[in-house]
């Protein structure tokens, strides 16, 4: 039986032992057996590696230069092992001691590990056998629930996708399996007029999850199939509302399609769900693609999505919050949208407190904003801006490290406030000296 000399404590460990207390990641009985040495040869040690780059390995595998994995480690004579490489480019750099004690070598010839290197090789390969049975068994399991799907209906049909489903969400070999034998197209077949709210949730939950093309992205813009989708996005559970919203992301990317004013109510009603912060965050993204057109600009401000966006600006964390104001920003520049900014009466306060606050992205939409509010009526805004603080956080930007074009909008924003604010209150408001006005 081959001997493992352990790097620290001296304990000498067997193969069979390493398996049994843990090394190999064994736990006694229950078939976890060493593999056989012509199974191991068949299986290159750096592949078997970089695909199970995720596992934890056992630290004494670990080299204590790189803290990799060893390939080919060696021992040198203060008995201390690393992978042959990084020790051999320790020596390059004109060192001449052990890197883990620091002792001086008294000898620097480097001895193959044989033993650890056959361990760590065991251990590799049957953490990577395994995992190709798993993969083996999930493809089997996929083809076998996609074949089911095609002779069943009803409440068959819909435990059949909820099985699909999660073994989709799971297991990225299973992504593939779907892809690679038509699920997608078939699976996108399932969605129509007729379709239940309970087959179009299962189905959705697992596109979701694919790589689609452009010809399955065009099938499902279909309008009776959008139509399903707005429908269950309104009337799912979150978990389908926020399937939906994903989905709909890879859909009206680059396309022209007009999203109806139900799905935009059904967006909105899911970013003003608290509960939900990761629904928050979806329904924001899906949100940033759809309102760069200005006439779904419209449509949102028509359906009072720019009160309620305001309104929920301070709940919001930094990257939503990010999302929500490039979202208000492309609807200041419309009309319409600016005049429901400025009819907002926490639009100003809201908008005041984010400057300087969050991300200098975020202090640019905000200006944007602000900008476009102030224009639109100087004297009402100028008061109610510079009241809630907003010459003092303008004097920050100009005098901060932002670039250009910040300080250039700050200073214009600041000049407009000044003109249609009492000069004596500006100052004091502000705190400015006549010298810097």
């Amino acid at each position: 039986m081959p001997m493992y000399q352990a790097s620290t404590g001296g304990q000498v460990l067997d193969l069979e032992t390493a398996v049994k207390d843990g090394i190999l990641g064994g736990g006694g009985g229950g078939g976890g057996g060493v593999i056989c040495c012509t199974t191991l040869e068949k299986v290159d040690l750096k592949k078997m590696i970089e695909q199970l780059d995720s596992i934890e390995v056992p630290s004494v595998f670990i080299c204590p230069i790189s803290l990799e994995p060893m390939q080919d480690p060696v021992t040198l004579c203060t008995g201390q092992t690393y992978e042959r490489s990084n020790i051999l480019k320790w020596f390059s750099l004109g060192h001449f001691t052990c890197p883990t004690t620091m002792q001086e070598l008294w000898d620097d010839s480097l001895t193959p590990n044989s033993t650890l290197n056959h361990l760590i090789h065991t251990w590799f390969s049957h953490k990577y056998l395994a995992m190709k049975k798993r993969s083996e068994d999930v493809q089997g399991r996929c083809l076998e629930l996609l074949e089911t799907l095609k002779k069943v209906k009803g409440q068959t049909r819909v435990q059949t996708l909820k099985q699909l489903r999660m073994v989709v969400a799971a297991h990225e070999s299973a992504k593939k399996t779907v892809v690679d034998n038509g699920g997608v197209g078939f699976i996108s077949s399932l969605l129509g007029p007729f379709t239940s709210h309970s087959v179009g949730s299962e189905a959705i939950g697992i596109l979701v999850n694919l790589q689609l093309t452009s010809d399955s992205i065009t099938n499902l813009l279909q309008p009776m199939k959008v139509s399903l989708m707005v429908d269950v996005l309104n009337e799912g559970s979150t978990e389908t509302k926020i399937n939906c919203v994903r989905l709909m992301q890879v859909l009206f990317t680059g396309s022209n399609i007009v999203p109806s004013l139900s799905l935009l109510v059904g967006v909105l009603r899911l970013v003003k769900d608290k509960r939900h912060p990761h629904g928050i965050l979806e329904g924001l993204r899906l949100l940033k693609v759809i309102s760069s057109q200005e006439s779904l600009g419209n449509s949102i401000v028509s359906i009072g999505g720019v009160p309620q966006l305001v309104e929920m600006l301070p709940h919001f964390n930094s990257e939503c919050l990010e999302l929500a104001l490039y979202v208000l920003q492309l609807l200041s520049s419309i009309p319409d949208g600016a005049l429901a900014l400025k009819d907002c009466s926490n639009t100003i306060p809201n908008l005041v407190k984010l400057l300087m606050k969050i991300s200098e992205c975020c202090t640019q939409y905000a200006l944007s904003i602000l900008w476009e509010v102030c224009k639109l009526s100087p004297e009402e805004s100028a008061a109610t801006a510079v009241n809630a603080g907003l010459a003092a956080k303008l004097l920050l930007v100009i005098q901060s490290g932002c670039n250009p074009g910040l300080k250039q909008r700050s200073a214009e924003l600041l000049k407009l406030c000044s003109l249609n604010y009492t000069s004596t209150i500006f100052i004091s408001k502000c705190k400015l000296t006549r010298t810097l006005q």
